[in-house]
């Protein structure tokens, strides 16, 4: 007769020396993992996982930078720290001031303290890693092959260089589409110097590739404020250089040197501006009778605002929201703020992916054609307690304020289109009383006391841009555009242009466009020359009046 304690006794002590055994092969494995690991050199696997860091990240208090944009203070040091220097030190620290950061880099040390040359010697530049340059010069043979039409009118204009002799200084979003502009613009005879027009949307081995080629670069993403002065500041003043032209893309460049180099200004020969918010502001000097330049108007060109504006929003839209969120849209409630082209090109994206969409409007056309389209229109405060996104695109400030903030519902979601971080009163949501928690790079919680979470995307900052990227393609005719703005304010006669702020000319968005076509393999029908008498136009354009709504 067997003994059932005896039994139990023997099977425990087999589990034990079961479980020992398999304790000893993990140690023996690992042992053996590591010491084949230490022998192995990463670098040798592929140029990316070279890249990688491989030194545990170091967790530090967020710093906190005075966000207040002033064009007539000079950036002292204070609040020099970068931005990718500032990373949360846990998931409930509560700040009563700015929390602004980005995502962490390999390298903490800010741009402003490395000493960095390029393979010619030069270190007239500022950018994250010099290092990098060979994938940002990936990333621009990558865009150029979609940007066929600009690269075409680089080889057509290459040999006349009708920049020989301009120097611009500009201020844009720093990625791989526009590196194949600045480039194009280097072509044609022009000396550059460039800085970004946003603190998150610079691709740091796209500005290291620009440095590498000779363009003096002053930009890295996650510059705090200060930066973003200072960066400004080194391309308008350096030695023995003044810039005789301007390309701004949300006019601080231009308020910069209007307001600090006054003498400057004066002898400029040009300004392109392409954004709702810059042409604003450039309407508002010319008002004023203190516009001393001519002034191209690029935002309201057909070929910026119908295909840049609309088709570029429609999907770059949801490739941020996306990235950022995971989110599904189908059946969510989601409310656009306004509806120009921006705002129709990211009402007709959700609302394809079975989304409910509101619209707000303070336009009756703008607010007729949404409801044509589909849409109800109604005020923000009507739905905001309901909905669960909220997408500013109007170009104005504080559209969505405090108080709508503090009555939208547990898990909403509230991101900005628009050029400028004002549209969205993310300043006072920088109280005590409030929690910031950093989830992923550019989402961040923010916490009530009574536990409410609202998802606030890029801290308020154009969303398509600093959390993803947009269509090449797309970006090919903005840039084309832009260029032909340029070449035509420099090489114009002089009385042709006065102090003021110009539209494009019909005759030059037109060849924009037909540039774009051939990618398309599209075959435009010629008039006959009776029927060119009847309509009594010219055969070759333009086509339409300027007074013409597409």
């Amino acid at each position: 007769m067997s003994d059932p304690a005896g039994e139990t006794k023997l099977e425990v002590k087999q589990a034990s020396k079961e479980v020992k055994e398999s304790e000893n092969v993990a140690e023996k494995y690992s042992a053996m993992t590591v010491s084949k690991n230490s022998e192995m050199n990463i670098g040798e696997l592929s140029p990316v996982f070279s890249a990688v860091p491989t030194h545990k990240p170091v967790k530090k208090q967020i710093q906190f930078v005075e966000e207040k944009q002033e064009f007539s203070r000079f950036p002292t040091k204070t609040g020099r720290r970068s931005l990718s220097r500032s990373i949360s030190q846990s998931s409930t620290d509560s700040y009563s001031s700015a929390a602004s950061y980005t995502d962490s880099s390999d390298d903490e040390t800010s741009p402003r303290d490395k000493s960095q040359l390029n393979s010619k010697g030069s270190s007239d530049f500022c950018v994250k890693n010099i290092k990098q340059a060979e994938f940002g010069r990936r990333e621009i043979e990558i865009a150029e092959q979609d940007m066929s039409a600009l690269v075409s009118l680089r080889k057509r204009a290459h040999s006349e260089k009708p920049l020989a002799g301009a120097k611009i200084v500009g201020c844009t979003h720093i990625t791989a589409q526009t590196a194949v502009l600045i480039e194009t613009l280097v072509a044609l005879g022009a000396q550059c110097r460039w800085t970004a027009c946003n603190i998150y949307s610079t691709q740091n081995e796209v500005a290291a590739a620009l440095a590498e080629r000779g363009v003096s670069v002053f930009a890295w993403k996650g510059e705090s404020e200060d930066d973003f002065w200072w960066c400004i500041d080194r391309c308008v003043t350096t030695e023995g250089w003044q810039p005789n032209m301007i390309l701004d893309d949300g006019g601080d460049l231009t308020h910069w040197v209007y307001k600090k180099y006054s003498s400057v200004f004066k002898k400029i020969r040009g300004i392109v501006e392409e954004s709702v918010t810059g042409v604003h502001r450039l309407y508002q000097l010319s008002k004023a009778g203190k516009l001393c330049v001519p002034a191209m108007n690029v935002n309201d060109s057909v070929t910026k605002q119908k295909f840049d504006n609309l088709y570029c929003c429609r999907e770059s839209i949801l490739d941020g929201l996306k990235r950022t969120t995971d989110v599904m849209f189908g059946g969510k409630q989601v409310v656009v703020c306004g509806y120009g082209e921006v705002g129709k090109g990211c009402s007709a994206a959700l609302k394809a992916l079975g989304a409910i969409v509101y619209v707000t409007e303070i336009d009756p056309i703008c607010g007729l054609q949404a409801c044509m389209d589909g849409f109800k229109v109604v005020k923000l405060n009507e739905v905001i307690r309901h909905v669960d996104v909220v997408i500013t695109c109007t170009g104005n400030k504080n559209v969505v304020n405090r108080d709508q903030l503090d009555r939208m519902k547990n898990g909403s979601m509230v991101c900005n289109m628009g050029h400028s971080n004002t549209e969205i009163d993310v300043a006072s949501l920088r109280t005590p009383e409030l929690t910031w928690e950093r989830v992923r790079p550019q989402v961040d919680h923010v916490i009530w006391p009574d536990g409410k979470r609202v998802i606030l995307l890029a801290e308020g900052r154009l969303l398509n841009l600093s959390c993803s990227t947009v269509p090449t393609f797309v970006l090919s005719i903005t840039a084309t555009t832009q260029a032909l703005a340029l070449i035509e304010l420099y090489n114009a006669p002089e009385g042709r242009y006065k102090q003021d702020v110009y539209l494009l000319p019909k005759k030059m968005d037109e060849y924009v466009a037909s540039l774009h076509l051939a990618t398309f393999d599209a075959h435009l029908t010629e008039l006959t020359d009776e029927q060119a008498k009847y309509l009594g136009l010219n055969k070759n354009g333009p086509f339409k009046p300027n007074y013409y709504r597409y």
